[in-house]
């Protein structure tokens, strides 16, 4: 059994969806939790308390991660210090998509996309990692990036570009603090069940379709992420830096899928 006893990990994003299934495998391996949600609202405390059944210390601090990184870093780093000292995980999960067609997205909208996707990340990161090249912590970093930064999606410009900027960080990253040795890794998830995307998953056979599109003809859940995390951040990973994981069951090397049964052109 994968074990992360010891260890204590900052999760942006890690209330709810992809960010809780993170939270509940590396609480289940033994790590000490602490998440950054947007609000303590009853999914929050629900996903606090799970990780505390794992006979963990989880602790929550409410942060908009969508802003200016010098509106709340400073405050943010003091309350991570105050809170859970010690963390040696770093997991840069929060995000955040908009589903609008190119020829309309406005910057607004378009600079909410990369605060939270990409520009969070990338300073809590830094900040993390200078404290850890002080204190000689070799500590490791898992970005959740996507299958949209390889393979485009109509209408999600923004959103794709993110996630192809996430991957280029990483291995940017990775050539940075490897020296050091802090690892830094992503996974790049396709479509997974969460309550944000069930509803989409279940309407007008979106989901149907999707699976069709999935050599493994899958949709899951999102504890396939928290196992993919777990594994990254785990000593199992010690040789791999600077990696992107896909997620996908496939998808992102199937070129297009097989006709279904009985189907012939019209």
């Amino acid at each position: 059994m994968t074990s992360l006893q010891g260890k204590r990990a900052l999760i942006t994003g890690g209330t709810q969806g992809v960010g809780q299934a993170i939270a509940l495998a590396l609480a289940g391996a033994g790590a000490d939790c602490l998440l950054v949600g947007l609000a303590a609202d009853d999914t929050a405390q629900q996903t606090v308390q799970a990780c505390r059944q794992q006979g963990v210390q989880c602790e929550l601090i409410c942060c908009d991660l969508a802003r200016e990184p010098d509106q709340y870093l400073d405050d943010l780093m003091q309350q991570i210090e105050q809170t859970l000292p010690g963390i040696d995980l770093l997991v840069n999960n929060a995000g955040t998509y908009v589903d609008l067609p190119f020829l309309e997205m406005d910057f607004q909208r378009y600079q909410k996309t990369f605060h939270l996707n990409v520009t969070a990340g990338f300073f809590l990161t830094q900040r993390i990692a200078q404290r850890w090249v002080q204190q000689g912590v070799s500590g490791r970093i898992v970005f959740t990036g996507s299958i949209n930064g390889v393979l485009s999606e109509p209408d999600h410009v923004a959103y794709d570009a993110s996630k192809g900027a996430v991957a280029a960080m990483v291995r940017s990253l990775c050539v940075s603090l490897a020296p050091h040795g802090i690892r830094v890794n992503s996974m790049a998830p396709g479509l997974v069940r969460t309550p944000l995307t069930s509803g989409a998953i279940d309407a007008d056979g979106f989901g149907q379709w999707m699976s069709l599109h999935t050599p493994s003809g899958v949709v899951p859940d999102a504890k396939v992420c928290g196992d993919v995390a777990l594994f990254l951040l785990s000593d199992a990973a010690q040789h791999i830096h600077g990696q992107t994981l896909y997620v996908d069951g496939g998808m992102s090397v199937w070129q297009q899928p097989d006709p279904p049964a009985g189907w012939s052109p019209s």
